[in-house]
């Protein structure tokens, strides 16, 4: 029996040593409250700046939250937001927000907490590719990623079927995958040229590839640095099919998190070998966290997904209204 145990260990060392944990959300507090005391009405962004702070994003809050390393929190936005999605920040200190049904993208100045708008008009349309980003029209920006040199940041408008990236020294726009056509794109196929589903979410790795997750599609594309477009998930592939999956992320490996929202699972694709895995959840809908489980604790809807500084899976479980740390996945 020790032996089977052992070999189960090394084959499967995640199983024995991925933890899970609440790190924020559950109480009635209000941003001043420490962190888990905070109440959070459906976090969808977690990210991190340089100085170790961390940031919430909520979708239906309308808030962006700051966490310090001591604990503290602090509103930093809130009104001016519309159902906003998805955060990115840069090295330099500047803080994108996907401001989702204001459609368009705004920049908050870490230093002076300053909110401007960065791209779009803030009317719903399609245009301005080849000019600058605050004068194109987006529809949709459910999500948006840097690229990894933080050179470009990357805008999922999603119901413009596109892809579009803002060079951030330019600040112009271009798009690099969907035609603004529905359906699926060929394999090995210019990527600007092809067809997309319904591109919600958008992640980049340091190798230059852009990861393209479809919410309708159910499907998970990637784009390499030449431009093709390819399919490594789509509907049939895996067990279960992705369901309604929200956001992904790449982590310091190279491999891709699913919040795979509608299944209420994260799940981990493998580019190296092409497999793909269940990394938390029980697949039902619930609220128990098994500390030292992650495959028997409960998620309900989960939206986002980020890599920590320390290379942790930041969770944002967003029916449950709180936001979780998996660790050794």
């Amino acid at each position: 029996m020790r032996s089977a145990a052992v070999f189960l260990l090394l084959l499967c060392p995640w199983l024995w040593a991925a933890r899970i944990e609440q790190i924020a959300g559950g109480g009635d507090g209000q941003p001043g409250a420490p962190p888990l005391q905070l109440r959070l009405v459906e976090p969808f962004g977690v990210e991190y700046d340089a100085a170790g702070n961390w940031y919430i994003i909520e979708y239906v809050g309308n808030r962006l939250i700051r966490v310090t390393p001591r604990g503290e929190t602090t509103l930093l936005a809130g009104a001016e937001l519309k159902e906003p999605h998805g955060i990115a920040i840069t090295s330099t200190g500047r803080l994108f927000i996907a401001d989702t049904h204001n459609n368009r993208v705004g920049v908050l100045t870490l230093r002076t907490n300053s909110l401007t708008s960065f791209a779009g008009t803030g009317v719903a349309g399609y245009g301005g590719d080849g000019g600058p980003a605050h004068s194109a029209s987006f529809h949709g920006v459910f999500a948006i990623a840097l690229d990894g040199r933080q050179r470009n940041l990357l805008v999922a408008d999603l119901s413009n079927r596109r892809i579009r990236r803002i060079d951030l020294e330019t600040n112009l726009v271009t798009t690099v995958a969907g035609n603004g056509q529905s359906g699926i794109p060929e394999d090995g196929a210019m990527a600007s040229e092809s067809p997309l589903v319904d591109p919600r979410a958008v992640a980049a790795d340091a190798a230059g590839n852009i990861y393209i997750l479809e919410r309708r599609g159910n499907a998970l594309r990637r784009v390499d640095a030449l431009g093709r477009i390819r399919t490594l998930i789509a509907p049939g592939q895996i067990q279960p099919d992705l369901n309604g999956p929200k956001h992904l992320c790449v982590d310091g490996q190279g491999r891709v998190i699913i919040a795979d929202a509608e299944n209420h699972l994260i799940r981990l694709y493998d580019p190296r070998d092409g497999r793909t895995r269940t990394i938390a959840g029980t697949g039902k809908a619930g609220i128990t966290i098994v500390a030292d489980d992650p495959l028997k604790t409960e998620l309900n809807r989960p939206h986002g997904v980020t890599v920590a500084p320390d290379q942790a899976l930041i969770i944002t479980d967003s029916y449950n209204h709180r936001v979780l740390r998996l660790t050794e996945y």
